[in-house]
C-alpha cells in the first residue's frame, strides 16, 4: 500500500502577493466569498463580517493561506462555537505557537499543512472529526489529552520534534484512518523524535502500518479496545511496550526492533502476531496473550521469551542465536479453585533447533514435522505431550497403557481411515497434509535422543515407544522385519511393558505345566533292572543295569503329584536349568521349548524394568 497522497490545489487564489516576497510570487490562499482575497489578506473589517458570517455557513476553506497564531486564535474561537466545517488544505501555519482549545462539533481538515511553530491541541475535543493527512510538524506536536470522537486522519504525517498523545482517548468511530482503505491507522507517519502515547486509549482499530519512529516510541500504558497493527514499522531502542494491553489483536507483522533490549510485558487478549520481525540485538520478551504467533520471526541475537497462558507459533522462526521459550508457572485461584492454563508450544516446523530452549510448556498441540536438529532441542522444566489413549481391546495384548506422543501421530492414527481409530483418537482439524509413518519414525528418534543426550533414559522411553511404533506401521521396511516388530511389540511392547512380558510368562509356564501334567510326565518313574549271567563253574558274576523306557500316561494325569513334578520342570526352565525328572519323548520336546521360550520372555521383563529405572 502506497503512502496517501496530499489533496491537489483545486482552489481559486488570491489576487494578492506574500508579504516580504517579490512580485513574481502570488499568494496561494483561497480567496474567501464574497472578496477576492484569502483570509489573510483581508482587512480586519472584512474579517470581521467574515467571522460575524461563519454561523450560517455549513462549511469554510482556508486551502494554502499562511495563517499566523493571532488569526488561528480567532478562527477556532469562532469554529468551536458553531457546525461549521472548515478546510485548511496546504495551509502554512507561522510564529512560533498554534493553539486550539474547546470542542469542535464539526469536521476540520488539516491535509498536507505545514506547522512551523509548536502545535498545541491539549485538551481538545473533536466531535467531528480532524484530518491531518500528509501534515508536516516542525516543532512539536501537542495532542495530549485530547477526544477524537469521529475520524482523525494522520496519513504520512512527518513530525520533525516531539509528538506528544500521552492519554488521548480514541472513541468508538475514532480512527487514524486511511481514507483508501477505511481503516485505523498511523500508515507512512515519521516520527523524527519522540513519539509518546503513554496511557492513550485507543476503542477503535489502530494501525502503524509502515510507521517510522528514529528516537523513541512510547507505549507504557496504552490500552487498545480493538486491533492494533504496526506491520513494517520499525522501532529504535528505547521503545517501551510496558503494561500495554490490548482486548483483542496486538499485529507487529513485518516490524523491525533495532536495539530494543525489552518488549512488554505486554497484555493481548486474543493474538500478538510477531511474524516477519526482527530482533536484531538481545531482547527480553514478557507476553501474557492467548496466542503468540511468531512464524518466520529473526532473532539475530539471544532472546528470552517469557509467555503465559498463550499458545505459540514458531514455525519457520530463524534463530540465529539461543532462544530460550519459558512458559509461566501456572497457579491456581483460591477462590474458584481454577488452574490458570499453562502455555504451550504449537508448532516447530521449519525451526533450526540447536539453538532452542524450551522450559515450561505444554507440548501436546506441537507440530515437529520440518523442524532440523530435532535431536539438539532442549527440554528444561516440566513439560508435556499428549497421552495416547488407555483402552481394552478384545485382541492381545488386551490392555494398551498410556504414552507419550505426538500430536502428528494422533492426526495420523485419527485419520488412518479405520472405523474405531477417530473415535479412540479424537478427531480435529487437519489444515495440512500429516507426516507418514517413516516421517514419523525419525521424528520420535530424534526427541529420543534428545532426551538421552541429557541423561533422561526414561523419559526417552516412549519416544523409543513410539519410534518402534511407527517402523512397525510403516509400509517402507520389508514384511519379515514388520512382521519381527510386531512379535516384538506383542510379547514385551518393544522391551518396554514388562507387565506385557510377565504376563507371557506366566501363560507360558501355565501352558508348560498342563502340558507336562497331560504328555510330558510318565505314567510311573521308569524302574530299574538288572540283568547278569551266572559261570557254571562259579566266580565273577557280570550284571547289566537299564531302565525301562517312560511310559505315557493313560489315566489320573491332574494329580497334585503329577502337577508339584511339572511346577519344578517348569521353574528349572526359566532359569535356563534342567530339573533331571524323567520325561516321555513328548515331555523332552516342551522342556526343550520352556527352556527356550520362558528365559526370553523373563528377561526382557527385566529389560522392561531396567528400562524405566535407569538413571
Amino acid at each position: 500500500m502506497t503512502d496517501p497522497a496530499p489533496p491537489s490545489r483545486q482552489w481559486t487564489e488570491c489576487s494578492q502577493t506574500e508579504e516580504n516576497a517579490d512580485s513574481n510570487s502570488p499568494c496561494r490562499g483561497e480567496v474567501v466569498e464574497p472578496y477576492t482575497k484569502c483570509l489573510s489578506h483581508l482587512s480586519e473589517i472584512e474579517r470581521g463580517r467574515h467571522f460575524n458570517s461563519m454561523h450560517e455557513r455549513p462549511r469554510v476553506s482556508y486551502q494554502g493561506t499562511t495563517i499566523d497564531p493571532d488569526l488561528f486564535r480567532h478562527i477556532a474561537a469562532v469554529l468551536s462555537m458553531g457546525n461549521t466545517e472548515a478546510s485548511f488544505h496546504h495551509c502554512k501555519f507561522t510564529g512560533n505557537a498554534i493553539r486550539m482549545t474547546g470542542a469542535f462539533r464539526s469536521h476540520i481538515s488539516f491535509a498536507a499543512s505545514e506547522f512551523e511553530g509548536m502545535a498545541v491541541f491539549d485538551d481538545v475535543e473533536f466531535l467531528g472529526g480532524v484530518d491531518f493527512t500528509a501534515a508536516h510538524f516542525r516543532d512539536s506536536a501537542m495532542f495530549d489529552q485530547v477526544k477524537f470522537h469521529e475520524s482523525a486522519l494522520f496519513d504520512g504525517v512527518e513530525f520533525s520534534d516531539w509528538a506528544n498523545f500521552e492519554n488521548a482517548t480514541f472513541t468508538k468511530d475514532a480512527f487514524f484512518q486511511d481514507t483508501h482503505f477505511k481503516k485505523a491507522n498511523f500508515d507512512g507517519v515519521q516520527f523524527l523524535d519522540w513519539a509518546l502515547f503513554g496511557g492513550a486509549k485507543f476503542s477503535t482499530e489502530a494501525s502503524f502500518h509502515r510507521a517510522t519512529f528514529q528516537n523513541a516510541a512510547i507505549f507504557k500504558g496504552a490500552t487498545f479496545n480493538d486491533v492494533v497493527e504496526f506491520n513494517e514499522s520499525e522501532f529504535p531502542s528505547t521503545a517501551d511496550f510496558r503494561d500495554v494491553k490490548a482486548s483483542t489483536d496486538a499485529i507487529f507483522d513485518g516490524a523491525r526492533f533495532v536495539e530494543i533490549s525489552r518488549f512488554g510485558p505486554i497484555y493481548c487478549e486474543q493474538l500478538l502476531d510477531l511474524s516477519n520481525t526482527h530482533f536484531e540485538h538481545p531482547v527480553l520478551l514478557i507476553v501474557d496473550a492467548s496466542r503468540v504467533r511468531m512464524r518466520h520471526t529473526l532473532f539475530g541475537a539471544h532472546a528470552s521469551v517469557q509467555v503465559a497462558r498463550a499458545s505459540i507459533d514458531l514455525t519457520h522462526a530463524v534463530l540465529n542465536q539461543p532462544v530460550d521459550v519459558i512458559g509461566a508457572p501456572s497457579t491456581i485461584d483460591f477462590r474458584t479453585g481454577s488452574i490458570t492454563s499453562i502455555a504451550s508450544l504449537t508448532s516447530l516446523r521449519g525451526v533450526d533447533c540447536a539453538m532452542l530452549t524450551v522450559a515450561s510448556l505444554s507440548l501436546t498441540d506441537c507440530t515437529f514435522s520440518g523442524a532440523i536438529h530435532l535431536d539438539q532441542l532442549r527440554l528444561e522444566g516440566r513439560w508435556y505431550f499428549n497421552r495416547s489413549p488407555r483402552r481394552f481391546s478384545m485382541m492381545p495384548p488386551f490392555r494398551h497403557t498410556s504414552r507419550q506422543v505426538i500430536e502428528e501421530e494422533r492426526r495420523r492414527r485419527a485419520f488412518s481411515g479405520r472405523s474405531t481409530s477417530h473415535r479412540i483418537w479424537g478427531g480435529g482439524p487437519i489444515d495440512r497434509v500429516v507426516p507418514q509413518y517413516d516421517a514419523l519414525a525419525m521424528i520420535y528418534r530424534q526427541l529420543r535422543k534428545s532426551r538421552e543426550d541429557a541423561k533422561d533414559e526414561p523419559g526417552a522411553a516412549d519416544f523409543y515407544y513410539g519410534e518402534m511404533e511407527m517402523r512397525r506401521l510403516s509400509r517402507k521396511w520389508s514384511t519379515s522385519e514388520r512382521w519381527l516388530l510386531q512379535l516384538y511389540w506383542l510379547l514385551s511392547g518393544y522391551g518396554l511393558r514388562a507387565s506385557r512380558a510377565l504376563g507371557w510368562l506366566i501363560l507360558a509356564m501355565l501352558t508348560t505345566i498342563l502340558l507336562m501334567m497331560a504328555f510330558g510326565l510318565p505314567q510311573e518313574s521308569p524302574k530299574q533292572e538288572a540283568v547278569g549271567i551266572v559261570p557254571s563253574s562259579g566266580g565273577k558274576v557280570t550284571f547289566e543295569i537299564d531302565k525301562t523306557d517312560p511310559k505315557n500316561p493313560s489315566n489320573e494325569r491332574f494329580t497334585s503329584e503329577r502337577f508339584e513334578k511339572s511346577l519344578k520342570v517348569t521353574l528349572n526352565s526359566v532359569v535356563f536349568r534342567s530339573s533331571g525328572q524323567d520325561l516321555t519323548t513328548t515331555g523332552d520336546y516342551i522342556e526343550m521349548a520352556s527352556r527356550f521360550s520362558e528365559p526370553i520372555l523373563l528377561g526382557l521383563a527385566v529389560l522392561a524394568v531396567r528400562g524405566r529405572v535407569k538413571r
